[in-house]
Formats: structure tokens, sequence, C-alpha cells
């Protein structure tokens, strides 16, 4: 069953989607050569806790406990990296992914941050991985179909130009979700599409989906390091992963962990997005 909120209900999430907002700021503008990845937890901690909200990454999650506020993931690493004392170095990227819940209410998103001057083909990676986000957030509209979010990811990202060293792997086995009053919920959704899987459900008001691809230079496939959480591509290539938390309205998309709600993006592909419900 997919959760529908009511429009008071999807602006409690907006709350909670712009701590994230916050959360992830912070940790941007923090990333340095240098940094490690447990100061960027502490710093996410810390804006997490003063805006009166709780981390729902560091909770119970398929039999496991996560041990931080922020998943931190670096180079080939593609999700569910551990913060902890590894030191960022220039040419690194690093995959920054956090949430947090608000009076019940819970927000998602990532971001990919370059650490110093990267190669060019990293950079194309982090490109063409947030464009292909935010091409599956243009189809959060009623009528649509959850394969509609997939096809536009996929299709977006296939066709970008190759990078000079590799090609774009879409990662298996991981994607977006449903999110609401748990982090994780129905639907599954696919940043492919995936023959035989059918249309899905439809998009109605009051859907709300994080939309998360997750790109690498190289393969599609992935492997879980023995921490149980880290997961990185099984070829060595580095990978990118974007993320927001987006509900589907009356009056178009609502990019709840963006601060703008999504206009700026979302008008760039003719598309309008919802007003923000808290003004």
């Amino acid at each position: 069953m997919v959760e529908i909120k009511t429009p008071e209900q999807i602006a409690k999430m907006r709350v909670a989607g712009l701590v994230v907002a916050e959360a992830l700021k912070a940790c941007r503008e923090a990333v340095a050569p240098g940094v490690t990845t447990q100061e960027l937890n502490d710093i996410a901690d810390k804006v997490i806790t003063d805006h009166g909200a709780t981390s729902n990454f560091r909770a119970h999650h398929g039999g496991l406990w996560f041990p931080g506020v922020i998943c931190a993931s670096v180079n080939n690493e593609v999700v569910h990296g551990i913060p902890g004392d590894r030191v960022l170095q220039e040419g690194d990227v690093i995959s920054i992914d956090c949430g947090a819940i608000v009076d019940g209410w819970h927000g998602d998103a990532a971001i990919t941050v370059p650490v110093g001057a990267v190669a060019p083909e990293v950079e194309m990676l982090s490109r063409v991985t947030e464009g292909s986000m935010w091409a599956g957030i243009a189809q959060m509209k009623k009528s649509n179909r959850l394969v509609d979010v997939s096809k536009a990811i996929e299709g977006f990202i296939r066709r970008q130009p190759l990078p000079p060293k590799g090609k774009w792997g879409i990662t298996e086995g991981y994607g977006g979700h449903g999110i609401g009053t748990a982090m994780h919920m129905e639907p599954h959704v696919l940043n492919y599409v995936e023959r035989g899987r059918g249309k899905g459900p439809k998009l109605v008001p009051g859907t709300v989906l994080a939309i998360e691809p997750m790109v690498s230079l190289g393969t599609p496939h992935t492997s879980v390091l023995e921490d149980d959480w880290t997961v990185v591509t099984n070829d060595g290539t580095w990978a990118s992963h974007w993320e927001h938390s987006v509900a589907v309205t009356e009056h178009g998309p609502l990019v709840l962990t963006a601060f703008d709600g999504g206009k700026a993006q979302l008008a760039a592909l003719g598309v309008t997005a919802a007003p923000d419900p808290l003004g």
C-alpha cells in the first residue's frame, strides 16, 4: 500500500525536509581536503538537533543499526558509507545522504560534493546524476505512473555523452522509495525501466517519493563491504548519488527537501512547482 498524505501532512513533511536541506547545506560548505567524514556527521547532527528534529538514519534498518546521521560515501562507495576517521583528499568526491524526523514525519535527501578540484569525468558524473534526478522529479505529476519517473531518469542518463574514461552505470538493486511516517515505504522507485515490472501505481495528489538515482562511471553491479553497510562498485569506478523527497500535489510537484521547493530547477524543465505550504 502507498501512503497518501493530506495537504496538512505534506506541510509537516516540508518542515522535516527543510531541516534536511539545512544539514546538507552545512555539510556541503564544510567539505574540504583534510576534513573527516565524522566531522561532517557531527555538523549534520548539530543542525538536526538545533532544529528540534531527530535523525532517521541513526536507527534500526533491516536488523542493523546505522551508526551515523549521514551516509558518507567516498569515491567508489555508492551509498551507505559509514562516517568515521577517513580524511577527505583533494580530488575525492563524496555523496552525503541525510534524513530527519519532525513530529513523526520524515525527510530524506542526498548530494554529491567534489573535494577541491576533481577530474572532468567526475564532474560529469555528478552533473548527469543530478540531472537525471530532476528529470524524474519533473514527472511527479498527477495522472502519471511510477514507470514515468523511472523512464525519465534512465532516459536522461542514456542520452548523455559518455565520459572520457568510462560509461554510465545505473546502479542495480538500489533506488528511491516512498516516504512519510517512515523513511522507507512502498513503492520502490527504480532508476531504470525493468521489463515485465508493469507501469506501477498512479501518482495521485498526496503521493510522496524519494527520488534518488545512483550512477557510476562503469558497472551497475555492486557489493556490500564487511561492515554490512557500505555499498561499493564491483569494478572500483567512482559513483554519484543525488536525492530529493518530492510530493505530488494538485498543483504540481513540491520538492520538500529543496529550499525553494524545486521552483528554479523545475522551471528550467518547463514544469511549475507547487506553492510552498509554509509560505
